[in-house]
């Protein structure tokens, strides 16, 4: 872990759709003591993205020759022939400006950062209210064919059995809300507050509500 005698990360994932890129652009808006981390990746360019800003796009090859030298605090194949990854020069980027650190990434991503940094870290995982508004979330986007959305679902019904491991749950039913209930929890988590639960749930519900889940499919 890079020492830092102040900086914190803050750690935003969930299934695509789920929308933690609002949320977290929204608390980039109103908390300038963040700054986001730029993640790193080997996908086509959307509309409208910028290198640099959206993401570092590269080609595989440099890709690997990033891994290869060890500059990856985490990356990982999220699709085949997709990789993902963040770059340890973001995190000393940020600290350098006397700032924290705000990700918006995949979920064994955000897993990965919070195994490295312990109690340096606040993981949010951004829940949808369910599976149907998830993929309504992503047809509406527009920017991706039906063979890409139904990989999304697939990983979607994935990602969403790791929510326990988080330290948070963050229920994006209403934008509004959601987006009020990640300022009071990012805040409250700067100022040492630990972790309480109000508009979502902390991990032990999310691990009460897993059990339930799974018992009730029985």
């Amino acid at each position: 872990m890079e020492a830092s005698p102040n900086g914190y990360l803050l750690i935003f994932s969930a299934p695509s759709g789920a929308g933690k890129t609002t949320i977290v652009r929204h608390l980039l808006s109103v908390m300038p003591e963040l700054s986001f981390s730029v993640s790193a990746t080997t996908r086509e360019r959307r509309p409208n993205e910028v290198h640099g800003r959206d993401y570092y796009f590269l080609t595989p090859e440099a890709f690997q020759a990033h891994i290869d030298a060890g500059d990856f605090l985490e990356w990982e194949e999220v699709y085949k022939g997709t990789c993902y990854g963040t770059l340890r020069s973001e995190i000393e980027r940020v600290f350098a400006q006397g700032k924290h650190v705000i990700f918006d990434v995949d979920v064994q991503g955000g897993l990965n950062i919070k195994k490295a940094w312990g109690e340096r870290a606040l993981a949010v995982f951004v829940q949808p209210p369910d599976v149907a508004t998830l993929e309504a979330r992503l047809r509406d986007r527009t920017t991706e064919t039906e063979e890409q959305i139904q990989r999304r679902m697939a990983k979607a019904s994935s990602e969403l059995g790791y929510v326990a491991r988080f330290d948070y749950a963050l229920l994006n039913d209403e934008l509004a809300k959601a987006k009020a209930e990640a300022e009071r929890l990012v805040k409250g988590f700067l100022r040492g507050d630990g972790v309480m639960a109000q508009g979502g749930f902390s991990v032990n519900q999310a691990a009460l509500m897993e059990k339930k889940a799974a018992e009730a499919s029985v």
